[in-house]
Parts: structure tokens; C-alpha cells; sequence
């Protein structure tokens, strides 16, 4: 039996997500992450892990056998770390490595008033962090030419899942209602992510993009209040965007506005969505104490 062995630069909800989609299949898992803490936690459920933090170079031995791998690890001011700390390592077992993914973000394409984004568009980022995303996006696809292996992009909007999710937010009295006219947010499930990863790692495309968004963008103070309705808790009061005090971190992310459309990883992929809105994905996770 052929064994695949994924390694995850940045192991976290995403990358333990897949894990859970290719349960049952013949896959060893692997990763890294910064503390000893999440080390001994993540070897307890059978994933080697190692530390990382993006200043020490990655051994070519850590890869040995590795089919397939995943980087979440975000780019710094000075790039991306995990091309500066294992390209070398890459390059060395890509007579092995079959796959790369990237997890990049919407932010790449800027603001587009609401407008709908394919990924035909072209980059155009406004904000530092779409900026470094972008550069990290091409510092990847080159890695891919240089080295014959098969390197995917992932542009990933707002990300909600079991514990990260506006009902979480609700309970823990954290969640407001911010409004600002005509402005919307795609979301993704978790889950839905990892079976576009799963469904990416079928069918292989070198250079290949992907929006992996669901199929509706929403006003942020709606989803909210279904998610009240819903769990049968206070709908907060909704407050613009001058009054909230946002951080300009916080801030940023009314900044852009656009609606992506999720058409090729439903053709290209085959992808059917397990939860095409907010709303089945709210419903769901209520169902299952999330």
C-alpha cells in the first residue's frame, strides 16, 4: 500500500481539519508549530510535529518522504518564512513532493466595491498584509517552476468553524453588530475547506488559484443577528463603523468590500459545499454544541 505523507507548515485548525477529511485513506501527518505545549498535545494524536518559529533553517532530513505539503504560516515584512527557512529542503525531496498548498487570502485583489472577483482578476492589494500575501503567492508559484512540483494557491476570506464562530462570539459577549452600508463578507466553513484542499490533492494543477469562499457574501450585522435567532440569545445593537473604536487593524477589514465567486473549485474540483451559507454552517455547529 502506497502511504502519503502530508507535512503542514503552521499546524493548525485548517491543517488538522484535512487531516480529519483524509482519516481512513493511507496518510501519515505531520507539521510544526512554536510551542512545546501544542507538541506534546499534537503527538497525542498522532502527528509528528515539529518546532518552528521561522528563524531556523529547516533540515532536508525533516521532509524525507513527505508527498504532500501544506504552508498557513503568514508572510512577515521580510517575506515569507517557510520559502526562506525550506526551499532548500523542498527542492532537495522533490523527486517525492507531489503537492504543495498555499494558504493565501482574499485580500490579495483589494477593494472592489462590492463588485463580483474571479480569479482571472488580477491582484491589486491596498492593505500590508494583501501586499505580503501577494508577494508570497508568486515567491511560491516560482518555488513550484524551479522545482517541477505542483504548487496550488488558496484564497481563503473570513474563516468560521467549531469555537471560531459568531455564535462562540455571542456567548462570550464579544460579538457587535458593526454596519456599514453596502458592505459585504465571504465566508468559508472549515470543513469546506478542507475537502477543497482534499479535492486539490486528487486533481493536482500546477498553478492553480482558488477562491474557497461559500456561495453568498453577507453584511457582517447579519450574520450576526441569524446567529442570535438562532441560539436564542440578545441580537446586539448595531453600531457604524465611526462609533465601533476599531482597531486599525479591525478597521482595515471594512476597508475592501467584494463578493467572490466559488465557480472553479465547484467545475474544476468537483467540490459540492457542505454548508453553502452562513446559515447551514451556523445551524450546524449550534446542532453540535460548537
Amino acid at each position: 500500500m502506497t502511504v502519503n505523507r502530508l507535512f503542514a507548515f503552521g499546524f493548525g485548525d485548517t491543517a488538522a481539519a484535512l487531516a480529519r477529511c483524509l482519516r481512513g485513506e493511507a496518510w501519515e501527518i505531520a507539521g510544526t508549530c512554536r510551542t512545546q505545549e501544542k507538541q506534546a498535545r499534537l503527538r497525542k494524536e498522532n502527528v509528528s510535529t515539529y518546532l518552528f518559529s521561522g528563524q531556523e533553517a529547516v533540515a532536508e532530513g525533516v521532509l524525507s518522504g513527505v508527498t504532500h505539503i501544506l504552508v498557513s504560516v503568514p508572510p512577515t515584512a521580510d517575506g515569507d518564512v517557510v520559502i526562506a527557512r525550506a526551499a532548500r529542503a523542498i527542492a532537495a525531496n522533490a523527486d517525492h513532493i507531489v503537492w504543495i498548498g498555499y494558504l493565501s487570502t482574499t485580500g490579495v485583489y483589494g477593494n472592489k466595491d462590492g463588485g463580483l472577483v474571479t480569479e482571472a482578476d488580477p491582484v491589486s492589494p491596498k492593505s500590508e498584509r494583501g501586499k505580503r500575501r501577494a508577494r508570497a503567492e508568486a515567491d511560491w508559484l516560482a518555488l513550484g517552476e524551479c522545482t517541477g512540483i505542483p504548487v496550488q494557491i488558496f484564497r481563503l476570506p473570513g474563516i468560521y468553524g467549531p469555537g471560531r464562530n459568531q455564535i462562540a462570539s455571542l456567548r462570550q459577549g464579544k460579538a457587535r453588530r458593526i454596519v456599514k452600508p453596502g458592505h459585504v463578507f465571504s465566508r468559508i466553513h472549515l470543513d469546506d475547506i478542507a475537502q477543497v484542499l482534499a479535492a486539490s490533492i486528487r486533481h493536482p494543477r500546477a498553478g492553480a488559484v482558488y477562491n474557497v469562499c461559500d456561495d453568498e457574501a453577507a453584511p457582517p450585522q447579519d450574520v450576526v443577528a441569524f446567529a442570535a435567532d438562532l441560539a436564542g440569545l440578545p441580537v446586539p445593537p448595531e453600531v457604524s463603523v465611526e462609533e465601533a473604536g476599531l482597531s486599525p487593524m479591525g478597521r482595515s477589514f471594512y476597508d475592501e468590500t467584494k463578493r467572490l465567486s466559488n465557480e472553479r473549485i465547484k467545475t474544476e474540483l468537483g467540490v459540492r459545499l457542505l454548508y453553502p451559507t452562513y446559515r447551514e454552517g451556523l445551524k450546524a455547529l449550534l446542532d453540535q454544541g460548537e
